[in-house]
Parts: C-alpha cells; structure tokens; sequence
C-alpha cells in the first residue's frame, strides 16, 4: 500500500511498481537509477521507494514512444512501393 508523506507525494515500493509494469523488481530499481523515475532510499534500514508521478510520467512517455515508432512504421510503409504491381519506368 502506498505510504502517504506530509509532502503529498505517494510513495510506491520496488515490488508495487514492478508489478503494475510487468517488469522484475531489478528492473524498476535500474530505470530509477538511469532517471527514468524518481525515487529515493528512505528509513533504516534504506529502502526504496518510488514517486506514484513518476511512474505515471514514466507511463505516459512509453505510450507517446510507441505512437511516435507506429507513425514511422506507417510512414515507412507508405512510401515504398507494393512490388508486383505496375510497370518499371527506368530499369537500370
């Protein structure tokens, strides 16, 4: 259960985040160590703990990451030609 602070910030543990992404709890503590989320050793002894923003943050630039590679993947496809169809103009 998240741990409220005075600051209003919600804290998440390691294991709370792992499992609303899928991902292994070593996995979450690496993207907090890159930046990718924001989150602090607390108490004695330390432990981590993980800004609630953060991961929805985190969240919200996967989802904007994959638009972006769909409409390249689109763009992509758009712009060559079916083969098979249509007569070659200018063969080498």
């Amino acid at each position: 259960m998240p741990e409220p602070t005075d600051s209003g910030v919600r804290l998440l543990a390691p294991s709370q985040v792992a499992e609303m992404l899928q991902l292994p709890v070593d996995e979450v503590i690496a993207l907090v160590l890159d930046g990718r989320l924001r989150g602090a050793r607390i108490g004695t002894p330390a432990r981590w703990r993980i800004e609630a923003d953060s991961v929805a943050g985190y969240l919200d630039d996967q989802a904007e990451e994959a638009r972006r590679i769909a409409l390249w993947r689109e763009s992509n496809a758009a712009s060559f030609p079916r083969s098979g169809r249509g007569a070659v103009r200018n063969p080498d």
